[in-house]
């Protein structure tokens, strides 16, 4: 690799590496069979959303959201430059670390707004649909918003990526006395 090529890579890098966060967090998710539980689970132990305005609703709304663009296509995607260079890199931190680290609280650009008043079932029932379609889809993958091209197998990464993110804001729901 020559200096000048070894130098873009590098600025790429560096660039995205404030896009990829420093929680240091593990992946929760090695497969596709330990979401799904998860994500059934919320309906015996039903979780609250902590520092997001989004409900436990919303947000599983919102992970649904991105399975289902990655097999229809995102309504906006960022630029083919961003794409092709710092999403990619970004993608390529969160995937060397095996956690993504992003704004938990921001929508996908240009998704329907978020139904507050969804109920839990139809929410998790959504996710469930979207994560055993996408488990099933044998065509061509659209483009990530932000990272670009990625194979069957990096999204699916991205994708358990993405939800272990968004677990780590859930707890307990507490009774109250």
């Amino acid at each position: 690799m020559n200096r000048r090529r070894l130098l873009q890579h590098s600025t790429v890098l560096l660039a995205a590496a404030p896009l990829a966060g420093c929680t240091g967090q593990l992946q929760t998710f090695a497969g596709w069979p330990q979401a799904r539980q998860a994500v059934q689970d919320l309906l015996l132990a039903e979780k609250v959303v902590a520092s997001n305005p989004w409900n436990l609703s919303q947000v599983l709304q919102h992970l649904a959201q991105s399975i289902e663009f990655s097999m229809q296509g995102f309504p906006v995607l960022k630029g083919a430059w961003f794409r092709a260079t710092l999403g990619a890199a970004a993608f390529g931190v969160f995937n060397a670390r095996g956690a993504m680290s992003h704004s938990l609280d921001e929508p996908i650009p240009g998704a329907p707004a978020l139904d507050a008043s969804q109920a839990l079932k139809a929410s998790v029932d959504r996710l469930l649909a979207a994560m055993d379609a996408f488990a099933q889809f044998n065509a061509t993958l659209r483009p990530h918003f932000a990272y670009g091209e990625l194979t069957k197998p990096q999204y699916e990464r991205a994708h358990l990526m993405h939800l272990a993110n968004h677990w780590t804001q859930f707890h307990a729901k507490t009774a109250v006395a």
